[in-house]
Order: structure tokens, then sequence, then C-alpha cells
């Protein structure tokens, strides 16, 4: 097996609209596709960063929630690279999502933090 990528990650939300204008409006992916399954009453949506497919968000009616504290097992967060992390996290703050204190990796002197998406995903912002 010779893996290449990640090809793309799955997000499952609870407001498709909300979750839609997050990842699009306020995040900046662009979208490739747009399908309603109507045999699932279910959305899918794939999103592309900087030209790369990155997410498959779907919405599905009465999805279970999912501890999501960052501790806990599976998987942790996801996260992103931004080029200053302070504007990146001013940004942020100015359409009111809270945002963790930026904090220094110990081992790489990279800057990062942490917020959430609309469902409580944690999602990491890490200077490079």
């Amino acid at each position: 097996m010779q893996l290449q990528a990640v090809h793309h990650i799955a997000i499952i939300c609870s407001d498709y609209e909300a979750s839609k204008a997050f990842y699009t409006d306020l995040l900046g992916f662009t979208i490739i596709r747009e399908v309603y399954r109507e045999d699932r009453d279910s959305y899918k949506l794939d999103l592309a960063l900087n030209g790369a497919y990155i997410i498959e968000l779907f919405s599905f009616p009465d999805a279970p929630e999912r501890p999501s504290y960052p501790e806990a097992r599976g998987l942790r967060h996801l996260a992103f690279e931004v080029m200053n992390i302070k504007n990146a996290v001013d940004e942020l703050r100015h359409y009111g999502i809270e945002v963790e204190e930026i904090r220094t990796d110990p081992y790489t002197s990279r800057r990062f933090t942490f917020f959430s998406d609309p469902d409580g995903l944690p999602l990491e912002l890490y200077e490079i």
C-alpha cells in the first residue's frame, strides 16, 4: 500500500445551512458540487481549499451527537495552516467565533490555537 495523500475529510453537521455558511463564507472554502440526495433526505457538499478537494459536508436527519472534546477517542481535530495566526484569530473573533488563546508548540516553536465549527468540531489554526 503506497498512500499518496489524504483525499478528503467527511463531516456530518446538524444544521446544513449554518455549516455551509461557516465553511464557505467564513473559512473561505469553495463549492465543487452540492447534491441533495432525496432518498436519504441528505445534502452532500464537496468543498475545496485553494483548488484542492478537502471536505465532504453531509447532513442527515437526526444524526446522533458524538463527543467532540479534544481528548475523546477518534478524530481529535482538523488543523488548517495559516500564514498569520493573529490576523486569522482577529477575523474569527470579528464574526463572533470563540477562539482559544494563541499558544506556542514547544517542539516546533510554531504558534497555534483552537476554535469550533457550528457543531463543536474542534478546529485548529497552525501558523506556518
